[in-house]
């Protein structure tokens, strides 16, 4: 019997990419294919390129030369399934607002968010809040949450607007281990449905959770994790980071 072949497109395909700021190189010919629910961690030194490259993905900076496609397509038609938390969120803790209307603030129709939000809207950010496990805190005030709770609220408003991938740039900076861990718990929970997309310098934890890893710098280095996905599991979360690098080193992936 004859049945039609269908053709699986991955959520992001970069292609011969290179992006300099004025005369300098900030990334040299990158390729890179992220499938369908993959949890991929970026790592790399400052300034080698990792949040350039994030907000090339999302669309933030234009191309320079190469090629993006999300889901096949070009990015603009794309954003609305794209999830973005970036690294500095700019939120005003001085600003009596609630954990529930921060999630709103990631409607992505501004008509709608100037005219205000509809019951089933404050549904739905209860809904995502669920899922990062900050429900309770629907009516705090977000000034009067821990760093590792504002940052599980910023990722449920990124998911506000239903997206199949979710950028995140340095999600877990100036965060203990224990708000580390919880997050990257999340993440984890969260992969099960969408693509992510992590910046991280947080190397111990997030190994742990991750299924691939880049190493940026300029240039990418590719690495698949499933075969390591143990070792990582049952690693100390005080293990050495150099152990953690040269392991990748010897990784053939």
């Amino acid at each position: 019997m004859w049945q039609e072949q269908l053709q699986i497109t991955n959520p992001i395909s970069i292609k011969k990419l290179f992006f300099k700021y004025e005369k300098e190189f900030v990334l040299e010919d990158i390729n890179l294919e992220v499938k369908d629910k993959d949890f991929l961690t970026i790592l790399g030194p400052n300034g080698g390129g990792k949040s350039t490259l994030l907000k090339l993905i999302f669309g933030i900076n234009p191309l320079n030369q190469g090629d993006i496609k999300i889901f096949g397509n070009k990015i603009a038609s794309e954003i609305p399934y794209i999830g973005y938390v970036p690294q500095n969120t700019n939120i005003n803790l001085n600003f009596p607002i609630s954990v529930i209307e921060v999630v709103m603030m990631g409607q992505n129709d501004i008509k709608k968010r100037f005219f205000g939000y509809k019951k089933e809207e404050k549904i739905k950010a209860l809904e995502v809040l669920e899922k990062v496990n900050m429900k309770e805190f629907a009516s705090s005030k977000i000034s009067n949450l821990s760093g590792g709770q504002r940052q599980r609220v910023l990722i449920a408003r990124a998911l506000f607007c239903n997206p199949k991938i979710l950028l995140l740039d340095e999600p877990t900076s100036n965060i203990d281990i224990s708000g580390c861990e919880q997050i990257y718990q999340t993440l984890e929970n969260l992969n099960k449905e969408i693509t992510i997309v992590v910046i991280s310098h947080d190397i111990s934890v997030v190994l742990k959770h991750a299924t691939k890893a880049v190493y940026i710098n300029k240039r990418l280095t590719y690495h698949d994790l499933s075969k390591m996905k143990d070792d990582f599991k049952n690693m100390s979360p005080h293990v050495c980071e150099i152990e953690l690098l040269e392991m990748l080193g010897k990784c053939k992936c």
